[in-house]
């Protein structure tokens, strides 16, 4: 090859080497700006298995802490809605005698309690841990969440989502605690007492009691993250104040309606119900409104 030839061909080596690490350290300048700008599908796949994989390991210490903590756990949590000594089952009896209602006194409700499965007792343990640390959990799981979402968020919706954490997570916990403190007392005195016939006894499984505490908990925790769901479906166009509004008295049959199944025969149980979950309605109307009137000037 001719010397000229040669010098040319280095030349343009050059050249095209000088061209991509330019491009490169450009590209590095412009995601050091803009993280999220070039990230590819395979990118956020990735990002999205590393938030997964931080979440569930939250949840798997939560979990084992759970696990590590048996009789804390069930004699102190899962089984003392059943004792006459729990603190909601108390308070119920003194209100009871002053308003002479002795349906609400719980003190004749003790369940027993039986397991028929020979893996019954380790499989429910097991579960129970479980369902704990996910519930632990669940304020940094909701985190991890919006950490993923956040960089395809605009700077005003950044700016309103920044509380959305503590709200769904506090809105959560609080549905958990109204659910135990409230409606699984109500459910174990309403069905634990519920007979037929006097000759045949209540021998509950410990399964069936499982699966009443656990999701009369985390089912009233989802219902008390209406205001969140109304808030985006709101957003979104796909709900709107006035049909809330118009749906109020639906609303209230049903609460009214569920209140009378999971309480008993008592007008002041199933007030003690509806009024929370009837208000829980009203603030979702109030969120609805405020999150048209956010929208409204776009539109």
């Amino acid at each position: 090859m001719p010397f000229c030839a040669r010098r040319r061909d280095e030349h343009i080596f050059k050249y095209l080497c000088h061209c991509v690490m330019t491009e490169k350290t450009s590209n590095k300048q412009h995601k050091a700006r803009n993280p999220e700008a070039e990230m590819s599908f395979w990118e956020h796949l990735e990002e999205l298995r590393w938030h997964l994989v931080r979440s569930a390991l939250a949840i798997l210490i939560m979990a084992v802490a759970a696990f590590l903590n048996r009789h804390l756990i069930f004699d102190g949590i899962i089984l003392a809605p059943n004792q006459p000594e729990f603190f909601t089952n108390r308070v119920f009896c003194k209100i009871g005698e002053m308003l002479g209602l002795p349906g609400m006194c719980f003190e004749a409700v003790k369940l027993k309690i039986i397991n028929y499965s020979m893996s019954g007792q380790f499989m429910t343990h097991m579960k129970i841990s479980f369902i704990a640390g996910l519930v632990l959990a669940t304020p940094y799981v909701v985190w991890e969440i919006w950490r993923f979402l956040a960089p395809a968020l605009k700077e005003t919706e950044k700016k309103y989502s920044r509380g959305a954490v503590l709200v769904i997570s506090a809105l959560f916990l609080l549905g958990v605690l109204f659910g135990y403190y409230v409606i699984v007392p109500l459910t174990i005195q309403f069905f634990g007492s519920y007979q037929v016939s006097e000759a045949v006894n209540n021998q509950i499984a410990l399964s069936s009691f499982i699966s009443t505490v656990v999701s009369g908990t985390l089912a009233t925790g989802l219902i008390f993250e209406l205001p969140v769901f109304t808030f985006f479906l709101t957003r979104t166009g796909i709900l709107s104040t006035r049909f809330l509004k118009k749906s109020r008295k639906y609303t209230l049959v049903i609460i009214l309606v569920l209140s009378a199944i999971i309480t008993p025969p008592d007008i002041f149980s199933q007030i003690l119900v509806g009024i929370p979950l009837y208000g829980l309605f009203e603030f979702s109307i109030w969120i609805s409104s405020k999150a048209e009137r956010k929208i409204s000037p776009a539109g």
